[in-house]
């Protein structure tokens, strides 16, 4: 009778303890329900520019929906916090939690970063997000910035973009020779490697440079974004297609240490509103491009012209030496295009047989 009042107690003892442990778990778990978190979402656009600037805007307002106010970000443009070219060291160093940029722009840092916006010749939007997200390629991204402290997502794409605006006509490879282009990543070092001279600038910088001849041409995006700037009264020719950049990915990069700190939903919900502004930002621009190039070309007068055969092989034939000189001199660089390269000539294949009879039957 002993030991069995013994055992009773021994028993009730342990039952009030593991009431106490799950009850502590449930206290837990319920302040990390009801705990908020505010961010600051820091972007190399304009506020509110078409596209580009819409996005982060939309995804702050997902989230904020999302998570029932329990996640908010408020966001700022190019200059309202730091420039536009400073969102890495921003989101690194904790200024601010989340940034929205291109890849391609942190080259200094990491040049196989630049393989993540896109590379010339390369990848459409829709061959970069089968990569991205069912080739690999989002865990190779992440092992690049991983010593950074930044956990990269795919932030949106504006499909194949247009070569840029012009001063003069480029009818030979000859005509790019000493000319002041603003380009960024790789497409900078094909240029320079014809004889150009890339130029870095922000966006808010090109309309200005343009009208004033301190470049004497320029990319941008395309339609969309080009008629919202007026990059049309600054420049006389309007060229197509965007070799440089065939299908240019956007990111949002996000501070290691603040996401480690969300509860699991609240970072769910920050992945999945990455994925839907990724998916948005490309509908959106299939959906405005043509309408804003039909303004141009009908209400304004541009005069849109293909770039020459001759100058699109030049071109082809530096990029294949600028990749060969990247991967020789950089071993992430090398491992990262590795497999890039494989997958696009896999995707490629598939779509020479899909894709590309599609087009050739709508002509």
């Amino acid at each position: 009778m002993k030991a069995l009042k013994i055992g009773l107690v021994i028993a009730l003892s342990a039952l009030l303890m593991s009431c106490s442990e799950s009850s502590t778990q449930d206290s837990s778990q319920s302040q990390a329900v009801q705990q908020t978190f505010e961010w600051k979402l820091v972007t190399s656009w304009p506020k509110n520019f078409p596209g580009l600037g819409k996005g982060p805007e939309t995804f702050a307002q997902m989230v904020n929906q999302m998570s029932g106010g329990r996640l908010k970000l408020r966001v700022y443009g190019a200059g309202e916090i730091v420039p536009g070219f400073e969102v890495f060291d921003a989101v690194a160093e904790g200024t601010a939690q989340i940034g929205h940029s291109g890849p391609y722009y942190w080259k200094g840092k990491a040049p196989a970063a630049q393989i993540f916006t896109g590379v010339p010749f390369g990848m459409n939007a829709q061959e970069m997000n089968g990569w991205l997200h069912y080739g690999g390629g989002l865990e190779l991204w992440r092992e690049l910035y991983k010593p950074f402290g930044l956990i990269p997502f795919a932030g949106g794409n504006t499909g194949t973009q247009m070569a840029g605006w012009f001063k003069k006509e480029i009818n030979s490879v000859e005509d790019l020779k000493g000319l002041k282009m603003r380009i960024p990543g790789l497409g900078a070092e094909v240029l320079r490697r014809v004889g150009g001279v890339p130029v870095t600038l922000t966006g808010g910088e090109l309309f200005t440079s343009l009208q004033t001849g301190a470049i004497d041409a320029t990319e941008w995006v395309g339609p969309y974004n080009d008629l919202a700037f007026g990059l049309h009264k600054a420049a006389d020719f309007y060229y197509a297609f965007g070799w440089h950049e065939t299908g240019t990915t956007l990111e949002f990069i996000v501070n290691e240490q603040a996401y480690n700190q969300l509860p699991a939903d609240l970072q769910k919900i920050v992945e999945v509103a990455t994925r839907a502004v990724n998916q948005g930002m490309l509908d959106e621009y299939t959906a405005r491009n043509n309408a804003a190039l039909q303004t141009l070309l009908n209400t304004h007068g541009v005069d849109l012209r293909q770039l020459p055969d001759d100058v699109i092989a030049s071109l082809k034939q530096a990029t294949e030496q600028v990749l060969a000189e990247q991967s020789a001199a950089d071993a992430q660089f090398a491992k990262i295009y590795a497999q890039y390269q494989k997958f696009q000539q896999e995707v490629a294949n598939f779509h020479g047989i899909t894709e590309a009879r599609l087009y050739q039957s709508r002509d």
